[in-house]
């Protein structure tokens, strides 16, 4: 595949993951990051590197000029931060979004690929969610999650844009450890936190599930990032409308079942509290990934104790890079 696409986000913990997997492609990358939680080192120094928020018009003129799509993964993520603070969530994920999709349409790009979350369907009592699970988003982030879905379908219908939205369960592990997941939040790097000497609170015992700790399913990175490349390959290939899949394993794991994966791998014990369901956390969610394997081809490679293996291996200090990424494009660059 040629053309050059551009990578909003590109510079995260999953977009490190995806540019590097399109590369593998032979598809040209331009990343477009304000580093707000991006990291400059996650990318090959041959990728060029906007500085710039996805919703300021002048970087998207920037870096859209004779690109053949765009990846959009800069978003904000955290379910219970977006109880604290929606109006935030809004402004990234849906306001962001829709400039997004106006500068494209000035600019003649037309095809995107959108992280979408599992946090669009809230909870499932039982069984795995599929793409005709009725959303219920229990949280601001999952409600705008599911609306740029919606405006990404409506603005295709009108412009013609093709676009697919993925998706993600929990995703876990690294490929390197330059892309190793530096998340606050998430509760694989706190459970592994824990196993170097810390302590992690278990949010929640009393959910309707085996153990009453809340049930996930947890989906290495480096499936993820090929999810991309597969939904990249659909529309480069004249993919058409608008398509949403789910991007995940299909097995649930609870969070106690984790600490016990995680204690195993690592040969550590991890130390943990109980503490208070967090507002807006869904008690299970679990994906059904037949649909994505239908249509691009797309499954799953690595299981748990792989996730946990590679992101446990990611934090072994690395020896200093020879190179260092000696300037950034400004946002005006061509």
């Amino acid at each position: 595949m040629t053309g050059t696409w551009v990578v909003t986000g590109g510079a995260g913990y999953i977009g490190g993951h995806v540019v590097t997997a399109l590369r593998r492609e032979g598809i040209g990358v331009v990343v477009l990051d304000d580093l707000s939680t991006g990291r400059a080192e996650r990318l090959p120094l041959d990728v060029p590197l906007v500085l710039g928020r996805v919703g300021d018009p002048q970087a998207l003129r920037s870096v859209l000029a004779g690109a053949t799509g765009v990846v959009h993964l800069a978003a904000l993520t955290s379910a219970p931060e977006s109880v604290r603070d929606p109006l935030a969530y809004y402004a990234a994920n849906v306001t962001d979004t829709a400039m997004l999709l106006s500068a494209m349409a000035e600019a003649g790009v037309p095809r995107i690929v959108t992280s979408s979350s599992a946090a669009v369907y809230g909870c499932a009592p039982a069984g795995a969610l599929t793409e005709q699970d009725q959303p219920r988003p229990q949280n601001p982030y999952g409600t705008t999650k599911w609306i740029a879905e919606r405006l990404l379908a409506e603005v295709g219908a009108a412009s013609g844009t093709a676009s697919v939205a993925l998706r993600f369960f929990n995703v876990v592990g690294a490929a390197t450890p330059a892309l190793a997941d530096t998340r606050t939040s998430a509760v694989l790097p706190r459970l592994l936190d824990a196993a170097q000497g810390g302590t992690v609170t278990v949010h929640g015992l009393t959910h309707p599930t085996p153990d009453g700790s809340a049930v996930r399913d947890f989906v290495h990175v480096r499936d993820v990032a090929e999810a991309h490349v597969a939904a990249v390959r659909r529309l480069t290939c004249g993919g058409s409308g608008s398509a949403v899949y789910n991007v995940g394993t299909g097995w649930g794991c609870s969070v106690l079942e984790l600490i016990d994966v995680v204690e195993r791998v690592t040969g550590q014990p991890v130390r943990w509290i109980p503490g208070n369901v967090r507002p807006g956390d869904p008690a299970r969610s679990v994906a059904d990934p037949s649909l994505i394997a239908r249509e691009l081809g797309w499954r799953a490679r690595f299981d748990l104790a792989e996730a946990v293996r590679s992101a446990w291996a990611a934090r072994v200090p690395a020896a200093p890079a020879a190179l260092t990424r000696r300037s950034l494009l400004p946002a005006a660059a061509g």
